[in-house]
């Protein structure tokens, strides 16, 4: 159970870094975040029908599990990337060339998130698409009465991977610096020379590719997607940005794994139909007591 919360939580966790990222640069909550997610699904499972696997498809070797996961992943980082950006471009670019209110922003936000979701609903005839299992559900590690899949190691090892590379590039590159001090004082940036644009749709890309990650790890954890499964997910990768600390990367790993257990949990101990008010539950008593959330450190004061 430990296990399989984890495994959830660290899709819940890269999905959540989209929405940290975003909200530590601009103070603004990116609700069209959920269908960068799901255009990364929808591209990961197009290429690889698009190379002989589909839902009809056998189970393929190893080698040829290999294959797909690394060509789905490199597909999905870079769809959901390059959506982000240009939502980035089309819709937020614009409002904030003419100073618009913050309503401006989360009414557009939330009209992105609708035009790009039936969109991908038209496009798919509303149907589901999905893939055989990929990678084995047989347990590879024994840890006393836990039984260990592949997959969960897979999914748990490239959160922490990606994550641990993501604090590296935002604290020690060049780049990073940019994006601090932007998050610090997006004027004074702009003074010492910082191409403010340039840093937010830094900023975007780099929370699509980690969504166009996690939508990879959902569709082999799950098997299939639909046009408006985002939503669900993106609501809870933003209750786990919340929960660890929005405008923290670390508060996004910890409020995603913190998530995934509790809502496990949650599950055993009152039935499924339960698993997201138990997490809900536990955000809102967290934030009784920690208002920022448990690492509620601004993006542009984080320590690497």
């Amino acid at each position: 159970m430990t296990v399989t919360g984890l495994a959830q939580g660290a899709i819940y966790a890269l999905f959540a870094l989209g929405y940290t990222l975003v909200y530590g640069v601009l103070r603004l909550i990116n609700f069209a975040h959920s269908e960068v997610f799901i255009m990364g699904t929808f591209a990961c499972l197009i290429t690889w029908g698009f190379f002989g696997l589909d839902q009809n498809s056998a189970q393929p070797s190893v080698g040829g599990a290999i294959g797909y996961l690394l060509l789905g992943l490199a597909v999905a980082a870079v769809v959901s990337g390059l959506t982000a950006l240009l939502v980035e471009l089309v819709a937020y670019r614009p409002l904030r060339r003419r100073n618009a209110p913050p309503l401006a922003f989360l009414i557009t936000a939330i009209g992105a998130s609708t035009v790009i979701s039936e969109t991908i609903g038209v496009l798919t005839h509303h149907n589901p698409r999905g893939v055989p299992p990929m990678i084995s559900t047989k347990p590879v590690v024994h840890f006393g009465n836990t039984d260990i899949t592949g997959l969960q190691i897979l999914m748990v090892v490239l959160a922490l991977a990606l994550m641990v590379l993501l604090e590296w590039f935002v604290g020690r590159t060049r780049l990073g610096r940019g994006i601090r001090a932007v998050a610090q004082s997006p004027d004074g940036a702009a003074l010492m020379g910082v191409n403010k644009n340039r840093v937010i749709s830094l900023v975007f890309l780099l929370g699509g590719l980690m969504a166009g990650v996690a939508a990879v790890m959902y569709v082999l954890k799950i098997g299939d997607t639909r046009y408006d499964q985002g939503f669900t997910l993106g609501i809870q990768a933003f209750t786990a940005a919340v929960l660890g600390g929005i405008g923290n990367l670390r508060g996004a790993l910890v409020g995603g794994f913190l998530l995934g257990l509790v809502g496990n949990y949650g599950s055993g101990l009152f039935g499924t139909a339960w698993h997201d008010a138990v997490g809900f539950v536990i955000l809102v008593v967290i934030l009784m007591f920690r208002p920022t959330g448990l690492l509620g450190e601004a993006l542009g004061k984080a320590r690497a």
